[in-house]
Formats: structure tokens, C-alpha cells, sequence
């Protein structure tokens, strides 16, 4: 099994390969679509097929860097993520060793990135 990168115009996606033939597509931070927040700063959610989602946010409010109300993704260098189930429920710390919030502050593009992969390989 391995990860191939491949790059297309705008866009990074990684596959999911075995013997070559690519079974799965990989969500990665470019395929997050941001939305202005109502309370200030930006926010999105991604659903994956197995049933968890993450919560990708920056602003004033958030643990993210800048702390400062903006309009996209591209002011910010860090991010505020959390990890859902199916239910709802915060599972965030069901994935990151150690984590003692519902939360994840401080996050690059880069870990975001490793956090949508592992959330996407679980079953």
C-alpha cells in the first residue's frame, strides 16, 4: 500500500494505492471550503465516508494564528480543528495522543493535512 501525490491545477489530491490502482481518493486541506463566520473569522466542516468529520476554524475566537477576524484561509497560517463522529460528538482526542480538549489549536496546513488522512483511514 502507498500515497501518491499527484497534482492537478488548484488542487493537490492524494490516492490511496495499492499495486498501483488507485482505490480511494484523500480529502486534503485545499478541498476544505470556507465560509465566513457569524461571530467573526472563517469556518468549515468536511463530512468523510466513514462516518467522521473535522471542523476547520480561524478567527478572534479560535486557537488560531492570527487571532484576528479575516475573511479567508489564505490570512491564516494556523487553524483551530476538531473531529467528529457519526453522532455528533467530539472524538478528537480518540485521534490525537495526549489531547485533554475537545479541541486542537495551532494547527498548519501541513497537519491538518496528516489529521484528514488519519481520519479518513479509520474505520
Amino acid at each position: 500500500m502507498s500515497y501518491k501525490k499527484i497534482w492537478r491545477p488548484g488542487r493537490a489530491f492524494i490516492h490511496l494505492c495499492i499495486n498501483e490502482k488507485v482505490i480511494k481518493v484523500m480529502k486534503v486541506f485545499k478541498d476544505l471550503v470556507f465560509h465566513s463566520n457569524r461571530t467573526g473569522g472563517i469556518n468549515s466542516r468536511m463530512d468523510f465516508d466513514n462516518g467522521f468529520s473535522i471542523s476547520v476554524i480561524a478567527g478572534g475566537f479560535a486557537y488560531s494564528t492570527p487571532r484576528e477576524d479575516k475573511d479567508s484561509p489564505d490570512d491564516f497560517d494556523k487553524f483551530e480543528v476538531a473531529i467528529f463522529n457519526d453522532e455528533g460528538e467530539f472524538v478528537t482526542s480518540d485521534f490525537v495522543l495526549d489531547l485533554d480538549d475537545d479541541v486542537l489549536g495551532w494547527q498548519n496546513r501541513g497537519q491538518i493535512n496528516a489529521l484528514m488522512l488519519l481520519i479518513q483511514s479509520k474505520k
